[in-house]
């Protein structure tokens, strides 16, 4: 808890109260200050199941509450969780939050599915825009890199794109996610200074801590980290995945088996992965998360704020000693669909 305002306080928009709560962090060497909790735009659209009215809310309670920080892409419900935010944004002063949106990922069918091409890049820039109804967004991110069929197409012509973009005053700075951490270290090496953010998620929560053996080689690049999806893309909480969630059904199993122990014992197990990731991790700069949900959003402003009670701390300590003791992932498992798809057409 900073207990100071950051840049984005607008009086009388905000919560003052609730601003002073938040903690702000250097997003590496961008110069600007973000939330410790963000906001995660993936859940604003039917891949979560969302109700419009009720994920507005949530942006607007998110902003006043401090949370200054907002992850897009066209990805998300394609286009959906853009437009969605372009109403929610309406009215909100535009310097009371920075946003992030992506490139590279598209639509469902594996065909359509990626583009790192110059063209498809600056496409779907000027689209987002236009659906966020904004004039630039704070970071743009290439989406999902492990999909391109080499890196040479990423730094080739992807970022350059990006880094043209930036020079229109389209967005200010670059950034790059992606599920196997291999890849982003192999790409940022290769393009070295050339990126401020990195997106690493799901790969530090209660069944898996992949980020941390990379931790150190991200700092020593001065990039902002962006560390998401503490419930392991829903995974890890009482409700369950979604149906299209890319782990095995042995681990779909065994995060069932301890939703079922939360719920028994009348405990979030959402809640207990988000105190765990935050807690764990020092060297991040913020946890972002999806919420849909005013009650979601108040889950995990808790979790930051207010910590574990003693029968949420007991329930952790228990479910790793007994149910999450071993860790996994599901690394590769998406991609293999995805080539096996292709090569069919």
């Amino acid at each position: 808890m900073s207990g100071t305002l950051p840049t984005t306080y607008v009086k009388g928009f905000h919560d003052e109260d609730k601003v002073r709560r938040m903690e702000y962090r250097n997003l590496g060497k961008t110069g600007l200050k973000v939330s410790k909790v963000s906001f995660g735009g993936g859940a604003l659209c039917a891949n979560y199941g969302f109700e419009l009215e009720e994920g507005i809310k949530t942006v607007h309670e998110a902003l006043k509450s401090g949370i200054n920080y907002i992850d897009t892409a066209p990805w998300y419900g394609q286009g959906r969780s853009e437009e969605v935010l372009g109403q929610a944004l309406k009215g909100v002063p535009r310097e009371s939050y920075y946003i992030a949106t992506k490139v590279a990922r598209y639509e469902l069918d594996y065909e359509n599915m990626f583009d790192f091409s110059a063209k498809k890049t600056r496409e779907s820039v000027e689209k987002s825009l236009k659906l966020l109804e904004l004039d630039y967004v704070d970071v743009i991110q290439i989406h999902d890199i492990e999909f391109a069929k080499d890196l040479d197409i990423v730094i080739n012509e992807t970022l350059p794109t990006l880094e043209q973009l930036v020079k229109e005053g389209k967005a200010r700075f670059i950034g790059v996610s992606a599920y196997p951490i291999s890849v982003l270290k192999e790409c940022l090496t290769r393009a070295a200074g050339r990126f401020d953010t990195v997106l690493t998620y799901a790969r530090y929560t209660l069944t898996d801590e992949t980020l941390l053996e990379y931790l150190d080689f991200f700092k020593s690049q001065n990039l902002g980290v962006i560390c998401a999806a503490a419930h392991a893309l829903g995974l890890l909480t009482n409700a369950g995945p979604q149906p299209w969630h890319p782990a095995s059904d042995e681990q779909k199993a065994i995060a069932r088996k301890a939703s079922e122990i939360c719920k028994e014992r009348g405990v979030e197990l959402g809640k207990l992965a988000m105190f765990y990731t935050m807690k764990g991790l020092p060297g991040v700069t913020t946890f972002l998360t999806g919420m849909q949900s005013r009650e979601l959003l108040r889950i995990n402003l808790e979790a930051f704020e207010l910590g574990l009670n003693d029968k949420e701390q007991e329930v952790l300590q228990y479910l790793k000693e007994n149910v999450l003791t071993k860790p996994f992932d599901w690394e590769g498992n998406e991609l293999e669909r995805y080539w096996a798809a292709i090569k069919q057409k």
